[in-house]
C-alpha cells in the first residue's frame, strides 16, 4: 500500500511543517470576515493557515503590508493642504463602517465585523501634522475629549473622542460616495510607489471600477493578499481540494 509523503512523525513531515505556500488570492472580506475565518480554520486548522502580502516580490506579514498602506494616506494628505484644513476645520473625528470605529486605534482588529484601515490612517497621519509646526492650522488641543459630533452623511449625532489634529464637530464617513468624507476612500487614494501596483486582467471588483482603480491603495491591499498554508496541511488535502483550495470563501 503506498505511504502517504511525507510520513506522519518524520523528519519530511516536520520540514514540511515548517514551509508555507501561497494558495490564492481571497480577495475582498467585508462582513465575510468571521466566516471566512471559520472556513479555513476547518480546512486547514487554526494554526495552518494565515494572511500574508506579495509586497515588492517578497511575501510579507502584515505589518511591513499595512505600514505601505499608511505611507499611501501620508503623501497623499501630505500633498493636499487645502483637504487637510478643510478636514481639521470641519471634523472631529472620522470613521470607517461604523462610528464606533473611532475607538480603535490599532490595524489588528480581531473583535470587529470587519475591518476598517482607512480612518486609522487618516488619524494617525493628521496627528503627526498636528505635531509639525510646519502645518500650524494642525492643532494638536483638544485631543481625546469625549464631544458630541454629528454625522456628516446622516445628521445623528454621536458622543465620540475628538481626534488628534480635529478640531471641527462633524463626524465623517470615509467610505461610501454619499458621505462627503468619499474624498478619503482607499480606491481614491493612490498607492504611493509603482513598484506595488498589480494587475489581473479579467479580475474586476469594486475598488477597479471606483477612483484610482488598481493604482489605488485598496487595489494594492487586495491584490498583494494572499492566504498561505502550510505545506503538510495542503498535502493531506484530497485531490480535489487541492484543485480548488478556496472553494467557499
Amino acid at each position: 500500500m503506498h505511504s502517504p509523503w511525507p510520513e506522519s512523525g518524520s523528519d519530511a513531515a516536520r520540514l514540511a511543517s515548517d514551509v508555507w505556500m501561497p494558495i490564492g488570492l481571497p480577495g475582498y472580506a467585508g462582513i465575510d470576515k468571521a466566516r471566512r475565518a471559520t472556513v479555513l480554520d476547518e480546512r486547514y486548522g487554526a494554526d495552518g493557515w494565515r494572511y500574508a502580502y506579495i509586497v515588492r516580490g517578497r511575501s510579507v506579514g502584515f505589518d511591513d503590508a499595512i505600514a505601505e498602506y499608511e505611507e499611501s494616506y501620508r503623501r497623499f494628505l501630505r500633498a493636499q493642504p487645502a483637504l487637510v484644513q478643510l478636514l481639521v476645520r470641519e471634523a472631529g473625528n472620522v470613521y470607517d463602517d461604523n462610528p464606533t470605529n473611532v475607538f480603535d486605534d490599532e490595524y489588528v482588529q480581531p473583535h470587529t465585523a470587519m475591518n476598517h484601515y482607512q480612518d486609522i490612517s487618516v488619524r494617525r497621519v493628521i496627528a503627526e501634522l498636528a505635531d509639525d509646526p510646519s502645518w500650524p492650522d494642525v492643532a494638536a488641543d483638544g485631543a481625546g475629549e469625549e464631544v458630541d459630533l454629528v454625522d456628516l452623511r446622516t445628521g445623528i449625532i454621536h458622543r465620540c473622542s475628538r481626534a488628534k489634529g480635529f478640531r471641527g464637530n462633524g463626524l465623517l464617513q470615509i467610505r461610501d460616495a454619499g458621505s462627503p468624507g468619499y474624498v478619503l476612500n482607499p480606491a481614491l487614494v493612490p498607492v504611493h510607489d509603482p513598484a506595488l501596483i498589480t494587475t489581473l486582467p479579467g479580475r474586476t471588483d469594486w475598488y477597479h471600477v471606483e477612483g484610482c482603480a488598481h493604482l489605488s491603495v485598496e487595489a494594492f491591499w487586495q491584490m498583494s493578499k494572499v492566504i498561505e498554508v502550510r505545506y503538510d496541511r495542503f498535502l493531506a488535502l484530497d485531490a480535489a481540494v487541492r484543485d480548488d483550495p478556496l472553494a467557499g470563501l
